[in-house]
């Protein structure tokens, strides 16, 4: 790994790397925050659509509570880059933040289209290693796409997260715009094949995978509440998996991170008490 800048930041050290990713083909970049006295538990912080590592590292305003907690925040990018594919520009940045947390199966995206297969398979087992992390005490969470992300992964990998939260979450991508666009780009046209990447669906097959709960905060003034979040989809699949969850409607806050910093210690303190 290269370690391409450091900055101390509440007592602990603030930093961004580059490594070759052997799963997707290319260099990958990310953030880590190490707390001032760690404890070896670790937060994944998964961003949303047009977002870089560097969006929830600067944004989010979590390294104050992290350090308080002893927390570990691992913050991938969204996307690989400058792949040479066809279109990776177009439409609302399609390959440049718009990597959903899937293995692409579709041509050309499944060339370096393996967000998954790097995540889990590649670069936390790096991070565990590097950092001295317990693997067992591992949480996750993220906002929008970065919302999906972190719930499909741990829905998709039993036992491997042991926290999970997240902001305003595409929560039923096969039934919105932007999971149908994503999922018909990367995923091809086959819907089976999508509901193993949504994340109600894959609650609805589920029962009770969260004992300990799951934390989802959602804004009421947020423009893509309607048409492409779909809460109540994620909570009727809850029900029915008789899965805890808290679902908090909060009037006034939009889709950014002003709505983010406003309740990222409620998410923080949420994982550290299940993480300890």
């Amino acid at each position: 790994m290269e370690q391409l800048s450091a900055q101390a930041c509440f007592g602990g050290t603030q930093a961004f790397w580059r490594h070759d990713s052997a799963a997707i083909g290319l260099p990958m970049r990310f953030a880590t925050y190490r707390p001032p006295q760690p404890t070896g538990a670790a937060l994944v912080c998964l961003a949303g659509l047009t977002c870089t590592e560097e969006t929830f590292a600067i944004k989010a305003g979590a390294q104050r509570w992290a350090a308080a907690l002893g927390l570990t925040l691992l913050m991938p990018d969204t996307s690989p880059r400058a792949t040479g594919i066809a279109g990776e520009d177009a439409e609302w940045d399609f390959g440049t933040g718009a990597g959903f947390y899937l293995d692409a199966t579709a041509e050309p995206w499944a060339r370096h289209f393996r967000s998954e297969s790097w995540l889990l398979g590649e670069w936390l087992p790096a991070m565990a290693a590097e950092f001295g992390l317990d693997t067992g005490r591992i949480g996750i969470t993220g906002h929008s796409m970065g919302g999906h992300g972190a719930l499909t992964l741990a829905l998709r990998h039993p036992g491997r997260f042991r926290s999970l939260s997240a902001f305003a979450p595409i929560a039923a991508p096969m039934h919105c715009p932007w999971g149908e666009k994503a999922f018909g780009r990367y995923l091809g046209p086959d819907r089976a094949a999508w509901a193993a990447h949504d994340a109600s669906a894959l609650m609805a097959a589920a029962s009770t995978p969260y004992p300990a709960g799951i934390l989802v905060d959602q804004g009421l003034a947020d423009k893509f509440l309607a048409g492409q979040l779909l809460p109540e989809r994620l909570e009727a699949a809850c029900a029915a998996a008789a899965q805890p969850l808290t679902l908090r409607r909060h009037a006034g806050y939009d889709h950014g991170y002003w709505f983010i910093q406003s309740f990222i210690e409620d998410h923080l303190r949420w994982h550290a008490e299940r993480l300890a």
